[in-house]
């Protein structure tokens, strides 16, 4: 049923057909009949059947899928079979990296309580929450999680809203104030499912359950939003289109020409196998998926645990950071920082000002329970020199008039030596306006006068211009007790003013430097007041340049909000609903930015979720806010987000690195298949899919995982995000890895396959089949070609480790693990070639041992050429 919770108590329960007695069981069980249980919409889990097939239609999938169908019509089922293995390694490498826990929605049903109370047939009794229905009346009391959302009967409640709202203080909700709020969410009369009562107790009537509640239609926006690739999955996909293209084309128009030239249409078809997989680098998937999984790694030990691989490169590509303020700049915990006397003066409190804080209290500092800001006050109590036991000061309390948010006050009367003391805090403007002296550090009591008064607002003014939570402390002697709250709080004398703050972490203001420093702009986003957020955040160094609170931001035009998004403003967005955050997201995607979100609440799950990364408070974050993100902080700290940008740069810059590597042997690979295609086959193949494959997925791999290890450039951080059309591979990569590296190494390669098969015998008129001895020189020429380049794998990997740099820079051992790549690929190839079940399977044989002598010169000559590019091009800049 449609009804507005705003609207007055008594036409409520008329229009939800109840009364303060709640409902009938007969009526409650009909109810849950036609509502439906009190629970969260939940969405179709991730089906890891269809998401494994996914993984094995990917375009490197399907190419390899093709040569696999080549090499078995072609009669070579070995081959093929070893062609499917490396689709399956592949498929189950990519899943592994994808597969990761979407639970946001599941965990949003852990923030309803299992059961609640109730009142039923004029009877209280507690029920299961899944049993809730609308019209049924809430009994709530200090420490419930509110299970559905409701309006107040009766009573009034602190709630702590926090995880739905991001509002960091608790609010005061009463049955009796007027409900002028613009939301729904602040109404003073309303609570909502999954916030926390912290005090008081109240009555109040359901009227909305499971997906109809304000957690419900969170729960829905969390189910729709859909998480978009990364720009490293992106780009590696059309790169992976790109290659299965060109690999596609190339053997199509080569077979026919292999025909014309001579061939067998058997040989024709091992030519374009031999073509396809010499272009598919078989090991880049697996390499980026263990790259990224080694800066997993990483981060992890930063501080920061990912969910999802990609997500480390996404944090080197990003360009603007949206941040909440409580807990990821501050430290999410209430400090006093400055303390006023009576006539507005910084000092030390003095006696009487610290034992009124003391006791002006409920909280306990011993346990701390209690509201956060009151143990802030108590901690700077006893600082000063006072500190009363809880339980002693509740014991001889005489009375406590509990804070009101119609007074914005709270009260306790007290044992003095004198008789009693009222003791008074809270908002300046009321405690204020009921004080007719002050007590100033040095002197007595001195009357306030109007220009006093005067004064005294503009300091109050001033502190919370400073984002100062700023409270009024005052008292009161009585030589007989007051009779009532209105006498305990006239006539009062100021003790003083406490300037409370959530304080910035130390470390924030150096990360939002070095965001800086690398072209990143820092938003706030949050639920907290705007002034207090614009506060902290200009003290850590973000500019602050535009506060723009949850209802403006809702009426701006789509137009006016991507032009604020895109000025070079540093933007404060307050009170921001949930879906205002997810706005702010959408827009800065269609800005073209890559957007890296933090939130810890409830709220934040549907923005998290659509952000191009979604970080989560791993200490004080909600466990929605968790399963919705891709990184969880385990800190809570912005600064963590910073090293993981930088950690995010690297891993890119060292995949690029490893894709020069992996690259620059195709061309090595490829040419082969050309000379031997081209000459209509007389010259004999100079190199076997099998030993391509043992390339691409054997002696390569270990070096490329090295590169993945790189420490980044000096300047990383220095420079600016690069664009989000950028591609991971470009024209000068490729220039290195096809036309210097590739083309230096095919040239050796060659030379080394054709002074064995020329230094055994061979001529182009030779028949190699028909001639035994031929055929084991055959076998050495080609296993020539594999090692030659093996050992120009070893130049390219030592080349490759710089983008721009010389290698005398860097170091030429610093990379230790790189040494042990190099060194396995050695012992790796002495295998295929010496081991004899490894030379039947790939067939190779121990070339002559002069060709070694030649060969140890390969990794210089393709590091030189390298080298003398970069040289050239640092000159040239």
């Amino acid at each position: 049923m449609a009804v507005d919770p705003r609207e007055s108590a008594g036409r409520l329960l008329r229009d939800l057909r109840t009364r303060v007695e709640g409902l009938t069981e007969r009526e409650a069980r009909r109810r849950l009949e036609v509502h439906g249980p009190n629970e969260l919409p939940r969405h179709r889990a991730r089906q890891w059947p269809a998401a494994l097939l996914r993984q094995f239609t990917h375009p490197l999938a399907l190419l390899l899928w093709v040569a696999a169908a080549l090499a078995w019509i072609a009669g070579t089922r070995e081959l093929a079979w070893a062609i499917v293995a490396v689709i399956v390694l592949n498929a189950v490498l990519a899943f592994w990296q994808e597969e990761q826990a979407e639970q946001a929605v599941e965990s949003l049903g852990e923030y309803l309580p299992q059961h609640c109370r109730v009142r039923r047939d004029g009877h209280a009794r507690s029920v299961l929450v899944t049993e809730l229905v609308p019209g049924d009346v809430l009994l709530l009391d200090e420490g419930d999680r509110v299970p559905a959302d409701a309006r107040l009967l009766s009573g009034a409640v602190e709630i702590d809203a926090s995880a739905l709202t991001g509002e960091s203080s608790p609010v005061e909700r009463a049955a009796d104030l007027p409900d002028t709020a613009l939301r729904r969410l602040d109404s003073a009369v309303l609570v909502f499912s999954g916030t926390v009562c912290t005090g008081g107790a109240a009555e109040a009537v359901v009227h909305a359950t499971g997906r109809h509640t304000e957690l419900g239609r969170i729960a829905a926006l969390s189910v729709r939003v859909r998480i978009a690739e990364s720009p490293l999955e992106r780009q590696v996909r059309r790169v992976a289109w790109l290659i299965a293209a060109v690999a596609v084309a190339v053997a199509v128009a080569f077979l026919p020409l292999g025909v014309l030239a001579g061939l067998s249409w058997a040989q024709a078809f091992l030519f374009a196998i031999g073509l396809i997989v010499a272009n598919v680098p078989e090991g880049l998937l697996p390499t980026i998926t263990l790259a990224l999984a080694a800066g997993v790694r990483g981060m992890a030990r930063r501080g920061a645990l990912v969910k999802r691989l990609s997500a480390v490169e996404t944090l080197g590509s990003t360009t603007v950071i949206c941040t909440d303020k409580t807990g990821t700049l501050t430290r999410n915990v209430m400090r006093v920082v400055e303390a006023r006397d009576g006539a507005g003066e910084k000092t030390s409190p003095g006696f009487k000002f610290a034992t009124a804080l003391a006791s002006c209290a409920t909280a306990d500092e011993r346990t701390s329970s209690g509201d956060p800001m009151e143990l802030a006050l108590l901690d700077f109590a006893r600082s000063s020199g006072v500190s009363v036991d809880a339980e002693t000061r509740d014991q001889e309390r005489v009375r406590l008039f509990r804070f009101d948010p119609h007074f914005k006050r709270m009260t306790t009367v007290d044992p003095s030596p004198s008789g009693f003391v009222a003791h008074v805090k809270g908002a300046p403007e009321e405690v204020l306006a009921r004080c007719t002296s002050t007590l100033p550090a040095r002197g007595g009591t001195q009357p306030l006068t109007g220009a006093a008064r005067a004064a005294l607002a503009g300091v109050v003014d001033d502190m919370a211009d400073r984002g100062l939570r700023v409270l009024a402390v005052a008292k009161r002697d009585f030589t007989a007790l007051p009779d009532d709250r209105g006498t305990a709080e006239s006539e009062l004398c100021l003790l003083g003013l406490v300037g409370l703050i959530d304080p910035p972490r130390p470390e924030v203001a150096e990360a939002v430097s070095a965001c800086h420093s690398a072209g990143i702009r820092v938003h706030v986003v949050t639920g907290d007041n705007g002034r207090t957020a614009a506060a902290i955040a200009r003290q850590v160094g973000i500019g602050a340049d535009n506060v723009v609170d949850g209802p403006a931001l809702d009426a701006m035009p789509e137009a006016e909000l991507d032009g604020l998004l895109t000025s070079e403003q540093e933007i404060v967005f307050c009170r921001a609903a949930p879906e205002s955050k997810l706005r702010i997201a959408d827009a800065l995607h269609h800005c073209g930015h890559v957007v890296a979100m933090t939130g810890d609440g409830v709220n934040d799950a549907p923005a998290l979720r659509r952000a191009d990364l979604g970080v989560a408070m791993g200490a004080s974050g909600t466990d929605v806010a968790r399963e919705a993100a891709t990184i969880v902080l385990t800190d809570d700290n912005f600064a963590t987000i910073v090293g993981g940008i930088e950690e995010g740069r690297r891993v890119y810059a060292n995949v690029r690195k490893f894709i020069v590597y992996i690259f620059a042997h195709l061309t090595p690979e490829v040419l082969p298949f050309l000379l031997f295609a081209l000459s209509g086959g007389v010259i004999p193949l100079p190199l076997t899919v099998l030993q391509i494959l043992a390339i691409d997925l054997g002696t390569e791999t270990l070096p490329a995982l090295a590169l993945g290890r790189e420490r980044p450039e000096p300047g990383a951080m220095r420079q600016p995000p690069r664009e989000r059309k950028q591609s991971v591979v470009t024209r000068r990569m490729l220039l290195r890895a096809w036309g210097i590296m590739g083309s230096v190494s095919a040239i050796l390669a060659l030379a080394a396959f054709f002074a064995v098969l020329i230094g055994g015998g061979w001529r182009p008129d030779t028949d190699i089949a028909a001639d035994p001895g031929l055929h084991h020189v055959y076998l050495q020429a080609t296993t020539a070609t594999f090692l030659a380049i093996v050992f120009c794998q070893l130049g390219t990997a030592f080349a490759s480790r710089t983008d721009h740099a010389a290698l005398r820079e860097i170091g030429l051992g610093t990379n230790r693990l790189l040494l042990a790549g190099c060194a396995f690929e050695l012992l790796f190839a002495a295998a295929i070639v010496y081991l004899p079940p490894l030379q039947v399977v790939f067939g190779t044989a121990p070339p002559p041992s002069w060709v070694f002598a030649g060969m140890v010169l390969f990794p210089v000559l393709v590091w030189g050429a390298d080298e003398f590019y970069r040289y050239r091009v640092r000159a040239g800049a």
